[in-house]
């Protein structure tokens, strides 16, 4: 006999394991419109406040799997790979680490999401180049997957239909924060790719979800062990989020930004330095996943195609197959933020960048907004970098000009400058491999 929908919830209220065939059934009759809204929501905030077991994360995960359309490459030889990021600011990684792998003969099917409160969303960036496709079928999924060796597109409602509903609850629900159902939203639409390999950026600091290493080290283990128990094979690294990742945070601005590192030009290997790196480590680990090769010589690999042209054709492939052309030009902005004294930049409130980025147009505040796609944001100076006062540390372009104000106010507040130098902090904090 199934167990009712109430019982089940005050299991989980005292404290008390679910069975995995109880996870399945609520989440299907969920589905099915048996269980209201009212009721997923107590029995997420039950989750949340008493917490679900590695058994209960995995039965979570896979009924949101099993919820709707799954991709099969199981035709190609190659091992499938995808990358996930927790969210940062100015987290570009993925336009200019996905062209890389796939020229090393590593299939990548990426399912992406859209800005998610102060972080930038890939299909959002993406949306900045003219024509280009983000809603493509099914069909032409796969097509490019196979033919060029990898694609982009975002979550349909055929894939993960019971994640798409839970998640847009949890938002509304303060329910969100829970480590166990996080990591079933993110496992399960990365597993309906038809994956065999997963490489996890897991962010921490002032401009990530996770803001201590504690936290983001629990979140990058339980997404591993919920991947490896669906034979996926998972590394996790765990990467700073304390300054904006590379240089230019918006969505026209932060392609161009991807577009200069992959033409490997000699301003974007000194500018845009550790965005490069951060994608080249990233697309190591993918290879080496893929290819089955240790990390040296899949670092070499990817080296390899970024310098020689071949991930930047990659990349230029795509773009055309997905309907876009690049007439994406070098930012122009318009305001500055001045230092106020001379000395050494300490630190960021890297959140507070994402949020004025959000006021000045380049995000949404409310998922009916519409992004102006031109506007943005140039950090001008990193931390453990020389400013002189009246320098700027950020320059800004808005569509909007009366939004200048107060993004400008909110970025005056968001860094530090201190008298003596200080060593930019290590982007690579941690392998959980």
């Amino acid at each position: 006999m199934e167990k009712l929908a109430r019982e089940f919830i005050k299991d989980k209220r005292d404290k008390k394991t679910h069975k995995p065939e109880e996870v399945t059934h609520f989440i299907q009759s969920y589905l099915k419109d048996e269980i209201p809204d009212y009721q997923m929501s107590a029995w997420l905030m039950a989750s949340l406040l008493n917490g679900l077991n590695k058994s209960e994360a995995a039965a979570l995960t896979k009924a949101m799997l099993d919820s709707g359309y799954q991709f099969d490459f199981s035709n190609l030889q190659e091992l499938k790979v995808d990358k996930h990021s927790t969210g940062g600011v100015g987290d570009k990684a993925t336009m200019i680490l996905a062209p890389i792998v796939a020229a090393c003969g590593v299939r990548v099917p990426m399912i992406a999401g859209r800005g998610l409160g102060h972080t930038g969303g890939t299909l959002d960036k993406l949306d900045s180049i003219k024509g280009f496709n983000t809603r493509i079928s099914k069909a032409e999924f796969q097509s490019n997957v196979e033919n060029i060796g990898y694609s982009i597109m975002g979550q349909t409602e055929e894939i993960c239909p019971a994640d798409k509903r839970i998640y847009s609850l949890r938002d509304v629900t303060a329910t969100v924060e829970s480590i166990p159902l996080i990591c079933a939203s993110i496992m399960s639409k990365k597993l309906a790719e038809g994956i065999n390999g997963l490489v996890l950026d897991v962010k921490v600091g002032s401009g990530a979800f996770m803001k201590t290493s504690e936290d983001a080290k629990e979140l990058a283990v339980s997404l591993k062990e919920i991947g490896e128990q669906r034979s996926c094979k998972v590394h996790a690294i765990i990467t700073d989020m304390n300054q904006v990742l590379g240089r230019h945070v918006g969505n026209a601005n932060e392609i161009y930004e991807c577009m200069e590192i992959l033409k490997n030009t000699d301003e974007s290997k000194e500018l845009y330095s550790d965005c490069r790196e951060l994608s080249l480590v990233l697309a190591t680990h993918m290879i080496s996943i893929g290819k089955n090769i240790d990390l040296n010589e899949a670092r070499k690999l990817a080296e390899t195609a970024l310098e020689d042209g071949s991930a930047w054709k990659k990349f230029l492939q795509l773009v055309e197959a997905q309907g876009g052309s690049l007439n994406i030009e070098k930012p122009i902005y318009e305001k500055q933020v001045l230092a106020k004294k001379t000395g050494y930049m300490q630190s960021f409130d890297t959140e507070k960048i994402g949020l004025a980025g959000i006021i000045i147009g380049a995000g949404r505040k409310v998922v009916s907004d519409n992004i102006d796609y031109l506007s943005g944001i140039y950090v001008e100076k990193k931390i453990g970098d020389q400013v002189k006062e009246n320098e700027p540390v950020f320059s800004l372009f808005a569509e909007n000009k009366e939004k200048y104000a107060e993004a400008m106010e909110m970025l005056e507040s968001c860094f530090e400058i201190g008298e003596h130098p200080i060593q930019a902090p290590e982007l690579i904090k941690e392998l959980v491999l």
